[in-house]
């Protein structure tokens, strides 16, 4: 056996909370994107408020806008007015929602398991994701770079579903890594266990924290009563504990990270 000497090579600028900006298959990807204005909830400031310590640049040559759910802070309405409503959006049916009346004009409410492809370079597929309220789930997304057959997952509440097995090995995972919980409710985010079950599941060479981290302020009562409980390097800890390979990294905020994977053996 031989190492083919060509790594894959793909871009990430963290832009906070959930917010990224993904270069893969040489096309811009920008997803659930708060980049202006406050965060905040059904016009609820004294129950939970998001304010950036450092502003973030529109992005510019948006290729693609790609949506997990419906609420602010993945569909924000703000930094949606701020964009250009010609560019393409993918998301779940909630997120469509909130862009078709915001005037976008290319909009793909992707259910579960259906498949959207950007300009033939890379396919996009939902899969369950977070559960919101009693009947709704919303969306999770593995993206194939089509050129060279790696692949991404992105959860970002910690929410996984079995069906990911089905599409094993995952190249990069973007998921929680830490659990956000109010007591007596439960979780708001999921990631100390399922960050690792997932990983047994799919084995990503490269783990990636989303939802918790950046250069953000909360305030509000919810903030009070939530409990933060996991790290990084636990994490990696019990990766390595149970034999699993995978890296957990983690891009400093507003950078363009270069990701280099592991190129794939071949005979």
């Amino acid at each position: 056996m031989r190492a083919d000497i060509t790594a894959w090579i793909m871009y990430l600028t963290y832009l906070d909370s959930n917010s990224w900006l993904w270069e893969m298959g040489e096309k811009r990807i920008l997803v659930d994107p708060w980049l202006v204005g406050p965060l905040v909830f059904g016009n609820l400031p004294w129950l939970f408020k998001g304010e950036r310590r450092t502003p973030r640049s529109i992005p510019e040559n948006v290729d693609l806008i790609l949506l997990s759910q419906g609420l602010p802070d993945h569909a924000h309405p703000p930094t949606l007015e701020q964009l250009d409503r010609a560019i393409p959006v993918v998301g779940s049916e909630g997120a469509a929602k909130v862009v078709r009346e915001l005037g976008y004009t290319q909009v793909t409410a992707l259910a579960h398991g259906e498949t959207f492809v950007l300009r033939d370079a890379v396919e996009i597929t939902a899969v369950p994701g977070s559960p919101i309220g009693l009947t709704t789930v919303e969306n999770g997304y593995v993206l194939r770079d089509l050129r060279h057959n790696r692949t991404l997952y992105y959860e970002p509440h910690g929410y996984h579903s079995p069906t990911l097995k089905e599409m094993t090995p995952i190249d990069v995972a973007v998921t929680p890594i830490i659990d956000l919980t109010i007591p007596l409710l439960g979780s708001v985010i999921k990631g100390q266990e399922t960050a690792l079950e997932l990983a047994k599941w799919v084995r990503p060479q490269v783990m990636i924290p989303t939802a918790a981290g950046g250069d953000v302020a909360f305030e509000g009562l919810l903030i009070k009563v939530l409990q933060a409980k996991g790290s990084a390097a636990q994490l990696q800890a019990k990766l390595a504990a149970n034999d699993l390979a995978t890296q957990v990294v983690e891009p400093p905020p507003g950078e363009r990270f270069e990701l280099q994977l592991n190129a794939p053996t071949i005979a």
